[in-house]
């Protein structure tokens, strides 16, 4: 599973013999230059008023992230909505996520189409539409499927469609295709069993399956449907608990529950979506005329912070922002990177450039990562703070300033930070070149528009004239192993060059490695490595955020909103009990 691929182009075209968990995408971009889509009607009137009631960013949030109840569910919803009114940060392009993954598509997806596993809101996994998994030995899986499933058309799900999904999602044309080239063989062996054989033990691929490589459809209505499948106009082809009812491009996707689920019958009934940007999304929440967001933007969630009638979630990620050495050489030197790691003001960032609403953080991929093994992970991040601390004192400083001077290739031009004009990668870009002042070198930062700041991250071209760039970085499996191949050799995310036998051994042990605690361990082993070399520069972890609206609640606050089917567990709060006020 993944995230967005907006913008970034597909996974790398050099691996290793042994391949590498999925290479993690940079998140969907936050800043649109087009003018927002139509959202409610009301909000052309609410344009007007509310935007200038917004806080700022700094007093707006609540100051400091590490104060955010970090809560991976919501309160148990009890009573039912007839219509809940959703918005979208953008129109998903399609919702055939085989051929253009997003975000958005995700969000009204993850609740029209089930998954042969499912990740959870605490960001475990767990199988749904399997119910039996076995492993006669490493290199094979044998999937057990759930009876008496229907698609929204009412025929049954048969063990053929599950096979036909799973080789469209292998297709090499496809989104998911790098997730099945560990796979050697999938068939069906039995009237309710699919085996997989693969070349080698595979650690991540159950995981991948609780993502989009794991989408199950009804194999005739996607060949009906041809190229349009996934398109306005277009039925879906799943089994969840809601189907697709209407989608009008440019005004907006309906959902209607699914009367023939398998599962608990949802208490909404229906989700209506809109899409809006920047200041429409703040305005149509304040004023009404939508009943949740999931903020993806840190400042969009800091706009709405403190406003009445709403309440904000806030739940494990696996995002974080980084700072991602690039090939022109100005950070080329392990010792300067560990330099400005030292010298950094993360919690200066995390208040100034987000309200409060993002943590310090030593590691390059957020808590949400940890489904499994959560107290060996926690302790690793921790011992990670030597190396990138909250707030750096005198003793960090002549730390940092002594790398400088072991340098062997301390830069003597100014470092060029590539940043866009967003207002928290404006703070961190400021941020570096100050601690780099710092440590007695110079910065230089290179701002452009969000479009040419997305091709950083597939275009060498793109970055050839800037040394590190402000980047935004999540990976979509609840397992760090999915960030940490980043630090491969080969990885073609690798830009700074970092060449370390020990580091790959250990990665390719783990991706091997099917026990969860011995997995854990190698992959801790190999973050201290990546860490204390500063391939990447971690900042802050960023954690997801929900915002509801009135007495809504349900819904997962964690990141598996993208994954895991949010809506069906959105309702309003239980009544009170009569003379108790309880």
């Amino acid at each position: 599973m993944r995230p967005s691929r907006t913008p970034p182009g597909r996974g790398p075209t050099a691996r290793p013999r042994v391949r590498p968990p999925v290479p993690p995408r940079p998140r969907s971009p936050r800043a649109r230059a087009r003018a927002a889509l139509a959202v409610f009607a009301v909000l052309a009137l609410a344009a007007v008023t509310a935007c200038a009631g917004a806080p700022a960013l700094g007093p707006g949030g609540p100051g400091r992230a590490g104060d955010l109840p970090l809560k991976a569910t919501t309160p148990k919803a009890g009573r039912p909505v007839d219509t809940a009114r959703w918005l979208l940060e953008d129109e998903p392009a399609s919702l055939d996520l085989d051929t253009q993954g997003s975000s958005a598509g995700r969000i009204v997806l993850t609740n029209v189409c089930e998954r042969l596993y499912q990740l959870r809101p605490d960001m475990s996994v767990k199988p749904w539409l399997v119910t039996r998994e076995s492993r006669p030995d490493p290199t094979t899986l044998v999937l057990g499927l759930r009876k008496g499933v229907t698609f929204h058309d009412g025929s049954p799900m048969t063990a053929r469609d599950v096979l036909w999904s799973l080789k469209r999602h292998a297709d090499p044309d496809m989104e998911q295709a790098d997730e099945f080239e560990n796979v050697r063989k999938m068939s069906v062996t039995g009237r309710h069993e699919i085996t997989v054989e693969f070349r080698r033990p595979d650690a991540l691929f159950t995981k991948a399956l609780a993502g989009d490589a794991g989408l199950v459809y009804d194999r005739e209505a996607v060949r009906r449907a041809g190229k349009d499948f996934g398109t306005a106009g277009q039925r879906d082809a799943c089994s969840g608990p809601y189907r697709l009812t209407n989608w009008r491009s440019g005004d907006s996707i309906t959902i209607e529950r699914y009367a023939g689920y398998h599962g608990r019958k949802p208490l909404t009934r229906r989700v209506e979506f809109r899409w809006a940007t920047d200041s429409a999304l703040v305005n149509a929440m304040t004023t009404g005329a939508a009943d949740g967001v999931y903020a993806e933007s840190p400042n969009t969630a800091a706009a709405l912070y403190g406003k009445k009638k709403l309440t904000q979630y806030y739940g494990p990620s696996t995002s974080t922002l980084t700072l991602i050495p690039t090939e022109r050489g100005g950070l080329a030197d392990p010792s300067v990177r560990k330099a400005l790691s030292l010298a950094l003001d993360r919690k200066g960032i995390a208040r100034s450039g987000y309200g409060g609403l993002v943590e310090p953080w030593a590691a390059n991929v957020g808590s949400g990562a940890w489904g499994y093994e959560r107290p060996v992970f926690a302790a690793a991040q921790r011992k990670l703070a030597s190396l990138a601390p909250e707030r750096p004192d005198a003793e960090d400083l002549a730390r940092a300033k002594k790398l400088v001077k072991q340098a062997s290739k301390a830069p003597q031009e100014p470092v060029v930070i590539g940043t866009d004009a967003s207002q928290g990668r404006t703070v961190v870009a400021n941020a570096v070149r100050a601690a780099l002042q710092r440590i007695g070198l110079r910065g230089q930062i290179k701002t452009v528009p969000t479009a040419q700041f997305e091709e950083f991250y597939s275009s060498p071209e793109a970055r050839s004239d800037i040394d590190v760039l402000v980047g935004d970085w999540y990976i979509s499996k609840s397992d760090p192993l999915g960030f940490y191949d980043n630090g491969l050799s080969k990885s073609p995310n690798n830009w700074v060059g970092f060449r370390d036998r020990s580091y790959d051994a250990a990665l390719t042990k783990a991706q091997r490695t099917l026990d969860d605690a011995r997995r854990a361990r190698l992959t801790v082993a190999a973050q201290r490595e990546f860490a204390e070399a500063a391939v990447w520069i971690p900042v802050a972890q960023v954690p997801s955020v929900l915002v509801l609206r009135g007495d809504l609640t349900g819904p997962p606050a964690s990141m598996a909103y993208l994954y895991y089917p949010w809506a069906a567990d959105l309702g309003r709060q239980p009544a009170s009990r009569p003379g108790t006020g309880e």
